[in-house]
């Protein structure tokens, strides 16, 4: 058993699967199904090449019920065995227990969390809305065992913890005030009461997720006229086409509901009403007064969190999440995005205002003439980006080859960290798109397997993420990391190169930093390996990565036009260079009036909160320009609705880039971003530490003294 890991990270999007810790089964009763599961694949340890990989090949659906059943019964008898052990309670027999227990379940959630994730179809909707609730009943019945609590209080509080390591200290204290936190000391019937809410939470966020994939899956833009393409790239336009054909339209052509056939649309077309519709149909997600609309959902899960926050001590849902983070308490996050907000606001304005010029000259008669709106703020930006910067990044697209950024990420991984890839062989997958790669250190040793699952289909959820399958550990036993990371790029046709955006080309290294993060991992115990740290410190990994894309070596080595072979030329490096902070205004504010709205949902002391209203309420307060949209509006924001991950944490990304800008710089005054003395330092106090020391002392330590904040407004260009 370990503690709720952090299992599946993206760049705007992080999804905790199912987690290790959440259901309640009677221990002393088992099903004939719950027999008759001792065979199932699902709950045998994995056996194959590199350690043992996932069985993909080998699950059917129709057993993850009862699997999961066996597994979380399973699960409870290991607690109950640490929970009555005689002998007096040590770490060895207490809390490294806990870290060996329910290791069936664990790999479990791992194969149903990719089902729930990247397979989406069929009965799985309906599997997890009834497994939801079991784990979290189960996670209670573990948190709530007293006799348990007093044997981790007993070690909290004992002599033992002076001879114990500082990952071994760190451990116990966490274990003992997540308990706290998670409700071990309420008398019974508020014990009670919060499995009650935590029951339906976990219900009402796997309809919340279900409700967002549904309104993904079923609003799609159709294009009939070809003369309504103009303006388009070929690249996006046969993207269209296909998407068309896939759902039975080959004489047409489709902009799904997602933000990879969201975005270029709204960036290239020349359409105007069409732009305008493709927008309201994506930030009109879950809130058109339907079976979907998600606003009811949200109503009850602030209510609930409000309801849990009291009952537990605290006086907001975000006072109760933000205990374990560097911010510690809603104040500081507050103090941060205050700073940021009024500059990011002001370069809106200054945005706006050379759109609005570019737009009054286009207009050849004054009736033609437009007030930006919200879907015309990609499209201008990009005719002020070439009038301001001569830089199209149309130009740059085909030198982003999606196989040869690959290909730098890996040589980057080399560089930073010594690993080399080799395709792995005999490995089951889920997905005939899945690729494995074996991942070996400088001494040729196996590290781990990387998985890649890089483009869109139907059941996939939107966005991009990282996961990992098994974290590393050594307790004994080592075993190593296997993690993945899954994207929604737009498949090509056969033989057609794959060429993504400059945009998706950082999200790629992003979510490549927190695969690095997991497979460096160089730690004892699973609860503190790889991404298992604060939840604001956790973007700072990969958002240091996406600095690596655009060094020399990679740019002249990797980015390479598809048809020629060339380089991206200097000429375009130099414009990119200089365009770097280009656009911030509409990026700082997007994500940051999001990041806002979360906060003051989750401090607000109203009983029954209205989203919609909320949402016009708070950002008409705060400012927010009219010419743009939250990143993710309340109905489908999943980050904080989908489950706890980033309720009252959306701001980490904002958190961590401060670490970001200021580590980045530290390579700058080096010379190169491959100074191989830094190198060494960032993997020995960031990547491989993972939570078995204080963040705040991993960063002092690479970068010789506490963050500076104000590199994050240089790199920002305010």
């Amino acid at each position: 058993m370990k503690r709720l890991p952090i299992a599946a990270l993206s760049f705007g999007f992080l999804i905790l699967n199912l987690g290790l810790l959440r259901a309640q089964e009677d221990t002393n009763t088992t099903t004939t199904e719950q027999k008759g599961m001792t065979d199932s694949v699902l709950l045998k340890p994995w056996t194959g090449p590199y350690g043992g990989v996932p069985p993909w090949d080998l699950v059917r659906s129709e057993e993850f019920i009862d699997a999961f059943d066996a597994a979380i019964a399973q699960a409870s008898a290991d607690i109950d065995t640490i929970a009555t052990n005689p002998e007096p309670a040590t770490f060895e027999n207490t809390v490294v227990a806990m870290e060996k227990a329910g290791q069936a379940l664990d790999r479990l959630d791992a194969i149903f969390g990719v089902h729930s994730s990247n397979l989406n179809l069929g009965p799985i909707p309906d599997i997890e809305r009834v497994v939801a609730p079991k784990l979290s009943a189960h996670s209670d019945s573990i948190y709530q065992n007293s006799a348990l609590f007093e044997r981790l209080k007993a070690i909290y509080e004992s002599d033992e913890k002076k001879s114990m390591t500082v990952a071994q200290v760190r451990l116990i204290d966490d274990l003992y005030k997540t308990f706290v936190r998670r409700g071990a000391q309420l008398n019974a019937s508020d014990k009670a009461r919060l499995t009650r809410i935590n029951a339906d939470l976990s219900r009402l966020f796997t309809d919340f997720s279900q409700n967002v994939l549904e309104d993904e899956k079923r609003f799609v833009t159709w294009v009939e006229q070809e003369s309504d393409l103009d303006g388009l790239p070929e690249s996006v336009v046969a993207s269209m086409k296909r998407a068309a054909e896939e759902r039975g339209k080959p004489d047409q052509w489709a902009v799904t509901n997602t933000r990879s056939s969201m975005d270029p649309f709204l960036t290239y077309s020349t359409n105007r009403p069409l732009r305008e519709q493709v927008w309201r149909t994506y930030y009109n997600r879950c809130d058109n007064g339907d079976e979907h609309d998600n606003n009811g959902i949200i109503t009850e899960i602030l209510a609930l969190r409000r309801e849990r926050a009291k009952l537990l001590g605290y006086p907001t849902h975000a006072h109760w999440r933000l205990e374990p983070t560097m911010a510690k308490k809603p104040e500081a996050t507050f103090a941060l995005m205050n700073q940021v907000w009024p500059k990011a606001v002001a370069r809106v304005t200054e945005e706006v205002a050379d759109m609005q010029k570019i737009a009054d000259a286009d207009a050849s008669d004054p009736a033609e003439k437009i007030t930006i709106e919200p879907w015309d703020y990609r499209f201008y930006a990009e005719k002020v980006r070439k009038a301001k910067y001569d830089l199209d990044l149309g130009e740059v697209k085909p030198y982003l080859q999606l196989e040869k950024l690959r290909e730098g990420m890996f040589w980057v991984a080399g560089e930073l960290f010594g690993f080399q890839f080799t395709p792995a062989k005999d490995v089951p997958v889920f997905h005939p798109d899945v690729r494995v790669w074996e991942v070996t250190g400088r001494d040729g040793q196996h590290v781990g397997l990387w998985y890649f699952d890089p483009y869109a289909r139907t059941g996939k959820r939107s966005g991009a993420w990282m996961t990992a399958y098994r974290v590393q550990q050594n307790m004994g036993d080592a075993k190593t990391p296997i993690v993945s990371n899954n994207s929604n790029f737009i498949p090509g046709g056969q033989d057609e190169t794959v060429l993504i955006s400059w945009d998706d080309a950082v999200t790629l290294f992003h979510e490549f930093g927190h695969a690095l993060h997991g497979l460096s991992s160089d730690v004892n115990y699973p609860s503190q390996a790889g991404t298992s740290v604060a939840r604001d410190y956790v973007e700072f990994p990969s958002q240091l990565l996406e600095h690596w894309l655009d060094t020399p070596e990679v740019l002249q080595k990797y980015c390479v036009h598809y048809e020629t072979g060339q380089p991206l030329p200097q000429s375009l490096i130099d414009k990119i260079k200089k365009a770097s902070t280009f656009n911030q205004g509409f990026a700082t504010v997007e994500y940051l009036a999001s990041a806002i709205v979360d906060m003051k949902l989750h401090t607000s002391d109203q009983d029954r909160i209205d989203p919609d209203a909320f949402e016009t309420e708070t950002l008409k307060e705060i400012g927010m320009p009219d010419e743009l949209p939250m990143r993710h509006r309340t109905p489908h924001f999943a980050h904080i609705f989908s489950s706890d991950s980033y309720s009252a944490g959306y701001y980490s990304y904002l958190w961590a880039d401060a670490l970001t800008a200021d580590a980045a710089e530290a390579f700058e005054e080096a010379g190169s971003y491959y100074d191989p003395e830094l190198c060494k330092s960032l993997n020995e106090n960031v990547f491989s530490v993972g939570d078995t020391i204080d963040p705040a002392d991993g960063f002092r330590r690479f970068r010789g003294r506490d963050v500076d904040t104000s590199a994050l407004m240089r790199k920002r260009g305010f």
